[in-house]
């Protein structure tokens, strides 16, 4: 398959790669989106930008992704089907691609009941699987799922997210994903190389490997105090005791964790099947820019 995204021609140029993740603003100006971006560009191979997360409302994450691809930045869209039926996520893919955004993150999304308006309705009318296979199919059989021709066809790179376990993939729902149209995966927060290199290994032994890519993901923490909260809030994250006891025992703790990350990056460039690193926090993009670059010397 021809390249879809500049992120998919850099994987197939089997460059380590580096993405990162941007909230879009409560704010309707292009400015505020790119001040908060602009560390990013020209540092990460591509930028993620949430779609409410949280289940609370931001700037829409394809206008958001649309104003970084006019801005040599290349977006990640994450798209959850929580907000919006079948015939406007086809109409977003149609849409996103003709401006240039070309990878997409197919997502559940956040249960609105934890955001700040637990009154809204959930619309759920496809699971993301199936928006998987309809943009597979957007692009490859160059129709709608009704039948309709689209000419020309969106160029669309998939994504999905994984959770890495304790020796605990499930290498079938994998595969399934893989065959129904996801391209890479990203994944949670990983932080105990032991669990990525059991994770891999099973994967690897299945075949899976040299089928897709994974992107495994990382993210600086602000103090020992907030990886504690992550482990007691986040699913399937497991922030390991040493971690958190070496940032207690730090006089700085914000440049304790991004030693720690970049000393993780280093670990996972050298583990079977990890393509790359996606770099995760909440208005950490600066930080995150630091640990790129640093790690890319």
């Amino acid at each position: 398959m021809q390249f879809q995204s500049l992120l998919h021609k850099k994987l197939l140029d089997k460059d380590f790669i580096f993405t990162a993740e941007t909230t879009p603003p409560d704010a309707s100006d292009i400015e505020t989106l790119l001040k908060n971006v602009m560390p990013l560009k020209s540092v990460a191979d591509a930028v993620n930008v949430t779609d409410n997360p949280g289940a609370k409302a931001h700037m829409s994450s394809l206008t958001a992704s649309i104003i970084l691809a006019q801005n040599d930045i290349d977006p990640i869209l994450q798209l959850t089907v929580r907000d919006r039926n079948r015939l406007a996520l086809q109409g977003d893919l149609i849409g996103a691609s003709a401006l240039g955004v070309n990878n997409i993150l197919c997502l559940g999304g956040d249960d609105p009941k934890n955001g700040d308006q637990p009154e809204t309705k959930v619309v759920n009318d496809i699971d993301s699987i199936t928006l998987v296979s309809t943009a597979n199919m957007m692009r490859k059989e160059k129709k709608f799922p009704s039948g309709r021709t689209i000419d020309p066809a969106p160029r669309i790179f998939i994504g999905g997210a994984e959770v890495p376990t304790k020796g605990k993939p499930n290498p079938d729902k994998i595969l399934n994903k893989i065959d129904k149209g996801v391209d890479f995966f990203q994944t949670q927060y990983v932080f105990d190389p032991k669990v990525l290199k059991e994770y891999m290994k099973i994967l690897g032994d299945k075949g899976i490997l040299e089928k897709t890519n994974f992107i495994i993901g990382l993210g600086p923490f602000a103090s020992a105090k907030s990886a504690k909260w992550m482990n007691e809030n986040l699913f399937g994250v497991d922030v390991p005791d040493q971690i958190i006891k070496r940032l207690e025992s730090s006089e700085n703790q914000k440049e304790e964790s991004k030693k720690i990350c970049i000393e993780l990056i280093e670990t996972y460039r050298n583990i079977e099947g990890v393509k790359g690193v996606h770099l995760m926090g909440h208005k950490k993009e600066q930080v995150i820019s630091e640990i790129i670059k640093e790690s890319k010397k």
